[in-house]
């Protein structure tokens, strides 16, 4: 915005780099340039201020498609002056002497005048497919529409100015179609969800049989294992069992063997011994017999002598 100064009959203008000033008098130009500062008299002097730095116009566009479904798209337009003495001449840039404000809206007028031409471009691509084309497509044919019909468009350059850029953030429909066309899609990753789901836990529950059929596998195989050693320590068992009875079985063959010869060796010595005394005289023999009761007279503590012993041992003493 420029800066007028005032005194009782001249004015001094100063500008910013930012913008162009057109200094008119009698409606031709005598000074036209960017930041400049000079002297004017307010009587005779017209004075316009272009503005030189790009501009971002937001853009937001309903329309309809082919099959009559509200399209809604948002974005912005980016555009500045590119010919300021032609944009003073086809637009109001003038501005008031005293306070050095534009006296009309000159950029309203010039981004009204753009989003007719946005809206109209983007309208008759709209309507031209089926939402769901629209959607499939995204925000790229659009915008190179409207970048189409703005380089296209004349009057932008009768009036001096350039569009700079074409920007789109979104393209959507309403928000009940929306809703509409997302449940299908919701639906199949919901599907997908869930058959990851079922896939997660049958994977879990495969993994739990194969570890219950290991356990098992592993129980039945320390079952056999245990059978086989007890088995095994049964048949250790038997024939420990076997080698001890063979052994007492030797053992007592072996005595018995001792005591059938040592009592076949009294058989034979008693044998002999009976028949050594068979033939001995009777007188012998009790003598032979009193002298073993006279060995074993310690251990008898009751010795009865009747008168018919003692006539039978005189008898056997006595001489024939």
């Amino acid at each position: 915005m420029a800066t007028v100064a005032r005194l009782p009959f001249l004015r001094k203008l100063r500008s910013d780099a930012s913008h162009h000033v057109i200094r008119y008098k009698n409606g031709v130009i005598k000074r036209s340039g960017r930041g400049l500062v000079f002297w004017f008299n307010p009587d005779t002097a017209s004075i316009a201020e272009v503005p030189m730095v790009d501009r971002e116009m937001t853009l937001f566009i309903k329309g309809r498609s082919a099959d009559f479904q509200a399209v809604n798209a948002q974005g912005a337009v980016v555009w500045r002056v590119a010919d300021p003495e032609r944009a003073a001449a086809r637009i109001d840039f003038s501005i008031d002497l005293r306070t050095g404000l534009h006296k009309a809206e000159p950029v309203e007028r010039v981004e009204a005048r753009l989003s007719g031409l946005v809206s109209q471009a983007a309208l008759q691509y709209l309507a031209g497919a089926p939402v769901r084309a629209l959607l499939d497509a995204g925000l790229t044919p659009l915008r190179s529409t409207i970048e189409k019909a703005l380089a296209a468009e004349p009057a932008l350059a009768d009036m001096g100015l350039a569009v700079a850029a074409v920007r789109l953030s979104s393209l959507a429909p309403s928000a009940e179609l929306e809703r509409a066309l997302q449940t299908p899609t919701f639906e199949a990753l919901q599907q997908k969800a869930d058959e990851a789901t079922f896939e997660r836990r049958a994977l879990a529950v495969d993994k739990e049989r194969a570890i219950a059929e290991n356990e098992l596998a592993n129980r039945t195989e320390l079952a056999k294992r245990e059978m086989l050693l007890i088995s095994e320590e049964a048949a250790n068992g038997r024939e420990r069992a076997l080698a001890i009875a063979e052994a007492k079985r030797i053992e007592t063959d072996s005595e018995a063997g001792q005591i059938r010869a040592l009592e076949s060796a009294r058989s034979e010595a008693e044998k002999a011994r009976m028949d050594l005394v068979r033939d001995l005289p009777s007188h012998v023999l009790m003598g032979l017999a009193a002298r073993e009761l006279a060995g074993k007279l310690g251990t008898i503590e009751h010795l009865n002598i009747t008168p018919d012993l003692l006539s039978e041992l005189a008898r056997a003493f006595m001489p024939k």
